[in-house]
């Protein structure tokens, strides 16, 4: 695992996994150029060890030469929250929902403009620091999350959830667009892995309890096969 490059004190940090010296070192050149702090990784091992130093974004090559990113996705989401982005030459639907069910946040393959990548990842940044800024976060959909109330409203009606309803409901609020898979919401929300199929029953009591408060569209979304996901 590389030192931390420093793009300046309080700049994001970036963390680069990828076992292509050109690519990696591409990557990082880029990162420090637009100000942001890098970590470079070469492996799976380095990379979990590297996400004990809480990077705000993750660049995470699919193939590594030690394991699948798919799992390193999986073992690095047990330590950290930041929007992790693969980048693979793998092109395949069946790929991309893998990722997003291993807890990544978006895809991008192989070759890619850095430009692009670069707006990828403030996108990211910018997303996932909106539930922070603010306890309430006011939705399109007309829901209103009071994180530090932990109260969901539409419009003046509070909706009736019980506490693992509005955890599960924290969980993907807090990060619109990303895809759950049920396994992951039940560790993330009760701590330990369990039977992940009690996350569907909850799942239709928030939606009950969004809809008796008076929403008419339907913010939490099902992703057939994989889990679910906030639209707002």
């Amino acid at each position: 695992m590389d030192v931390t490059r420093d793009g300046g004190r309080g700049a994001p940090l970036v963390l680069i996994v990828d076992d292509e010296a050109d690519i990696a070192d591409m990557l990082e050149s880029y990162f420090r150029l637009e100000g942001y702090r890098t970590l470079v990784a070469r492996d799976a091992a380095g990379a979990v060890e590297a996400a004990g130093r809480a990077p705000d974004a993750i660049l995470l090559d699919v193939n590594l030469p030690d394991a699948d990113g798919f799992s390193v996705c999986r073992e690095i989401r047990e330590l950290v929250a930041c929007p992790i982005i693969f980048l693979t030459a793998r092109v395949e639907d069946a790929d991309a929902i893998a990722g997003f069910a291993a807890g990544g946040d978006d895809y991008v393959t192989k070759p890619f403009s850095l430009e692009v990548l670069g707006a990828r990842v403030r996108a990211q940044l910018a997303r996932d620091r909106r539930p922070l800024d603010r306890a309430t976060v006011r939705f399109s959909c007309g829901v209103s999350v009071d994180f530090a109330r932990r109260e969901a409203r539409v419009g003046d009606r509070a909706a009736a959830l019980a506490r693992k309803d509005f955890d599960i409901l924290a969980l993907l609020a807090k990060r619109p667009g990303q895809v759950f898979g049920r396994d992951m919401i039940y560790e993330r929300v009760w701590g330990e892995p369990g039977d992940s199929s009690v996350v569907t029953e909850h799942v239709r009591r928030i939606r009950r309890a969004l809809a008796e408060a008076g929403c008419e569209g339907e913010p939490l979304a099902t992703v057939w096969g994989v889990g679910y996901s906030w639209r707002g």
